[in-house]
């Protein structure tokens, strides 16, 4: 090999309800990502029992996440869709990445602390530890790229991290073997030949970011005790309706400019929205909009959700109704995964000194 095959990886929890920003932020943005490059989509079930999870309720959010892949159109012929915890390799790549990375490293993760908060002595060792296993989500794969949102990119330099050490400490070993990577750019502190890519970050679009419909300062998050800061996939046209025309925003008038949003949290968010829903910037909705009123602008927001929205609900309907389908899907993604993920931790045995005494 003499180059990196690029791949991209991405995953989502399934944990609570889906919503607008898991759809906005990461699920739609997979599709054209499908006619760039080969692509895997996990439903990251081992990540999602760092916290309890029900069981039943885990297996029948696990089918949801991947009716939501479906629905918004990504190709299970074109991409690679399963959930996480059907490729044994995440598992173990993530123990030796254990022993790779520092406490220090993950001791700076900010969303241990956002999650744990001061709780932290009773959080789960797995809470503290996922970023490691985020890092072996992606290299399990040689992932070349990472569809990330802003409070995802401290994790993805964690994997970088990991990646670097790993290239750096065994080195000899990578080229001894003889299944090294040319670095594209060696340094003193680079080796010649890389086992593992330094995974690149891609953040696109307008909204990367959605926002809480209560508090524009608080990321949507399906862990909100209030239903109404979050827009749910499932939800009917009515719902979308009521949760919009109760989101909180303040008593001015949209402003002409993107400049005239820095301070307003709440309307940056319900324009960021809109600007996302319809492929637009927000200079173009507030070119459209400014100078209205929130009573004005809200209906229009309400309506272009409910035609976004509406067909993708019906279809997540249609799909979960064969649960059969759903589980036909992951099985034979897993497949797949597992075809590009046992090779890598063959090499990654060898690589380090496990002696593979035992076949199959």
């Amino acid at each position: 090999m003499t180059a990196f095959q690029p791949r991209v990886f991405s995953g989502v929890q399934p944990t609570g309800n889906l919503h607008l920003g898991n759809y906005l932020g990461a699920i739609v943005r997979f599709v054209p990502l499908q006619d760039q490059m080969p692509t895997i989509f996990s439903i990251v079930d081992m990540h999602a029992i760092t916290v309890w999870q029900d069981p039943a309720e885990l297996t029948q959010q696990t089918r949801e996440v991947t009716a939501a892949y479906l629905a918004a159109g990504v190709d299970p012929k074109k991409s690679i869709i399963f959930n996480q915890s059907q490729v044994k390799e995440h598992a173990e790549l993530a123990w030796i990445f254990n022993c790779i990375a520092r406490m220090g490293w993950l001791k700076r993760m900010t969303q241990f602390k956002d999650k744990a908060g001061k709780n932290a002595e009773n959080a789960s060792v797995g809470l503290f530890a996922y970023p490691n296993l985020m890092a072996a989500d992606i290299l399990a794969y040689r992932a070349t790229h990472v569809p990330v949102g802003d409070d995802q990119k401290q994790h993805l330099e964690l994997t970088r991290d990991i990646a670097q050490k790993f290239n750096n400490d065994f080195a000899d070993r990578i080229k001894e073997l003889g299944l090294g990577v040319p670095n594209p750019e060696p340094s003193h502190e680079a080796p010649d030949e890389l086992y593992f890519p330094v995974t690149e970050p891609m953040i696109t679009g307008p909204a990367t970011r959605i926002m809480s419909l209560r508090d524009g300062n608080k990321k949507m998050s399906k862990s909100d005790p209030s239903d109404l800061s979050r827009i749910n996939l499932t939800d009917d046209q009515d719902t979308i309706a009521k949760k919009i025309r109760k989101a909180k925003t303040d008593p001015e008038a949209l402003p002409s400019e993107v400049d005239g949003l820095e301070g307003r949290a709440e309307a940056d968010n319900l324009v960021g929205i809109y600007a996302a829903l319809s492929g637009r910037t927000k200079a173009d909705v507030l070119g459209e909009f400014g100078g209205q009123q929130f009573s004005a602008f809200k209906p229009a927001l309400s309506e272009l959700a409910v035609e976004k929205l509406a067909p993708m609900n019906g279809e997540m309907r249609r799909i979960m109704d064969d649960p059969a389908s759903v589980d036909a899907v992951l099985r034979d993604g897993a497949e797949r995964a597992a075809e590009i993920a046992e090779p890598v931790l063959h090499d990654v045995r060898r690589i380090i000194g496990f002696l593979e005494s035992r076949r199959g």
